[in-house]
């Protein structure tokens, strides 16, 4: 129980938590409004507008630098952490779906023109990495969290 209260009472970990949780509330709202359908998936699926994965690491650096100080080792690794996630969210992850959207397509093109391609059960998740701007977002957002919590 003691652990669970430690948990409960880390300031650095409930504010990731909540800048996550707050990004992929407004990435559902986003989509709901887009698509005028509920997709509950979106609530914790990856990709979309604002990245939750930049607000969870920015929302951590924050917190690091509010309780621990810019000095501290403790912020230089949040802040090394949020560069990567970030910088892969829009690199490498954002590469991976424009490939899965292509193979996506390249599958649908043989299923319909050759008998003895078996189509796959599911088609691959293009929905992986984030634009500038929706990392931005993610970051803007795990500021505002972060000074708030």
């Amino acid at each position: 129980m003691d652990y669970i209260m430690a948990l409960l009472s880390n300031d650095m970990l409930l504010t990731a938590v909540c800048s996550w949780a707050a990004a992929q509330i407004i990435k559902t709202v986003i989509n709901l409004v887009l698509t005028k359908s509920f997709d509950p998936g979106r609530l914790i699926g990856s990709g979309g507008m604002p990245s939750s994965h930049s607000a969870f690491v920015t929302g951590l650096a924050t917190s690091a630098f509010i309780h621990e100080g810019p000095a501290s080792p403790v912020f230089a690794v949040c802040f090394v952490l949020a560069f990567v996630v970030m910088y892969d969210a829009m690199g490498v992850r954002r590469e991976t779906g424009k490939q899965a959207e292509l193979l996506n397509q390249f599958t649908e093109i043989f299923s319909a023109n050759y008998d003895e391609f078996q189509t796959p059960e599911e088609t691959l998740k293009v929905l992986v990495g984030h634009t500038p701007l929706q990392v931005f977002f993610g970051l803007l957002l795990g500021i505002i969290v972060g000074i708030i919590v």
